[in-house]
């Protein structure tokens, strides 16, 4: 089962996908290592204040008999505590699991922490709904005889640390999109100025005819697209040999073909004649010469066809110029009248008298018509009639050829146009299959569009419409 193929992208978008999109992942990795290492110094100077609260609370409890004394004024828990959004929570107990002062429902130390005494640790916690970040230390109290530990706790919100290493990061991410930005335009513009001589090289290959086989000329190119151009060339001049030779090879095979067979045919008729004076009782030997005849007369209209055919092909340097299809459309019937006459068919020329002016080639249109009148002539039976119709249509010329032969079914139309299709309506015909192969492909090159229809009156009318020359088209 044939799968779709997958759609190709193209060179420009490979190389911005490439050059972009790893510069797009390194921004984003920048941007998170930058929050991280912005949230790790906001923690380490919330830790370093939290350290110089905490040994300033613990100054602060001083032992007092059997207890501690507390000196703690008001006034600086109102300091600790005013700002709602930057509070500072403490808590001193003794022992530990005991209360003295402060928020009773501070997190207690991981039971994995153990420090020495008198010296700060910190710990993540949770108080009530808050994260805060903790520091403490543990103190020595009590006497020689009981001694005992006092555990004092300082806490702020970790949500501070969150927010200014967010407002770093966002005071840090405008410069930083401005200069991914800048950065991406800057590629787009190196890439679109590096492919540049593709894109020349596009345009000088697509303004070319499939004539010209010239070598391209790229000024400036990198080396690279010089390389390209080079091996393009490369093939042209094989190409340009290879038309060449075929262009020598069809002159010489229109020489040695044409020669020998136009000296059969007359030697054959030459002893047609001969053998009617000579012996006239033997018709089976003259019939014999007439198939001879005529299959040299069909070997010829086979070679002259095959030729017109690699005339007409593309490849062929052809130069056209402005020209009266009128007068050569009537040329050519006045050459099939002797033709026509021997056939027993009516041959007429119809339609406007004026100039038809085109642009064109005046053998391959010759070619055109002479095929066209051919099949007409050859297909109609005696006693028949064959009509050349001509005329203008707004911006066209119309060439029609009409006869009331047997015509060609709707079915075989279109492969009549088929190199060496004969179709099974065959009369009188003794053609090979390449007229409207021919006639085709001539049109084609005069970028003229072809049809077969119904005759009116019986048979086939074949309609050309090609373009009116520009200049005399008002």
């Amino acid at each position: 089962m044939n799968g779709a193929r997958p759609r190709q992208l193209s060179l420009r978008r490979q190389l911005l996908l490439w050059l972009l999109l790893p510069q797009l992942v390194l921004w984003l990795g920048a941007a998170f290592l930058a929050y991280q290492l912005t949230l790790a110094y906001a923690n380490e100077v919330i830790d370093r204040t939290l350290a110089k609260s905490s040994s300033a609370l613990a100054r602060q409890v001083k032992p007092f008999g059997n207890g501690f004394y507390v000196d703690f004024p008001r006034a600086a828990r109102d300091v600790l505590e005013q700002d709602p959004d930057d509070r500072v929570y403490y808590m001193v107990s003794s022992p530990p699991e005991a209360f003295l002062l402060g928020e009773p429902a501070m997190p207690r130390p991981p039971a994995s922490v153990s420090a020495p005494l008198g010296e700060t640790f910190f710990y993540n916690g949770k108080l009530g709904k808050l994260d805060v970040r903790v520091a403490a230390q543990y103190l020595p109290a009590g006497t020689p005889d009981k001694p005992e530990q006092m555990l004092v706790q300082v806490a702020k919100s970790r949500n501070l640390s969150a927010e200014l290493a967010r407002r770093i990061l966002l005071d840090m991410g405008l410069p930083l999109l401005l200069l991914i930005s800048l950065t991406s335009v800057l590629v787009w513009a190196g890439v679109s100025r590096g492919l540049s001589p593709l894109r020349s090289l596009r345009r000088t290959v697509e303004d070319r005819t499939p004539r010209d086989l010239a070598p391209i000329e790229i000024d400036n190119a990198p080396a690279e697209v010089r390389a390209l151009a080079t091996a393009i060339n490369t093939l042209l001049d094989e190409v340009h040999g290879q038309v060449a030779q075929q262009r020598r090879f069809i002159a010489d095979a229109a020489h040695q073909l044409r020669t020998p067979l136009a000296g059969l045919k007359s030697q054959t008729e030459l002893v047609q004649g001969e053998l009617a004076e000579a012996a006239p009782d033997l018709p089976l030997a003259r019939r014999q010469l007439g198939q001879v005849e005529t299959s040299v007369a069909r070997s010829i209209r086979l070679v002259n066809q095959l030729l017109a055919l690699a005339r007409a092909e593309p490849e062929a340097g052809l130069q056209f110029s402005a020209l009266d299809l009128a007068a050569l459309a009537r040329d050519v019937a006045a050459e099939a009248v002797p033709r026509a006459l021997a056939a027993g068919i009516d041959l007429g020329v119809e339609g406007e008298e004026g100039a038809l002016p085109i642009l064109g080639h005046a053998g391959l249109l010759r070619e055109l018509v002479a095929n066209l009148l051919d099949n007409a002539i050859s297909y109609t039976p005696r006693g028949g009639e064959v009509t050349l119709w001509l005329a203008c249509e707004g911006q066209q010329v119309r060439l029609e050829v009409r006869d009331n032969g047997p015509g060609i079914p709707v079915a075989e139309r279109e492969r009549v146009f088929e190199r060496f299709y004969r179709g099974s309506a065959e009369g009188k015909g003794k053609g090979c299959g390449l007229g409207l192969a021919i006639v085709q492909e001539i049109a084609r090159r005069h970028g003229a569009s072809i049809s077969l229809d119904d005759n009116p009156g019986g048979g086939l009318r074949v309609c050309l419409l090609l373009p009116l020359l520009p200049a005399q088209s008002g």
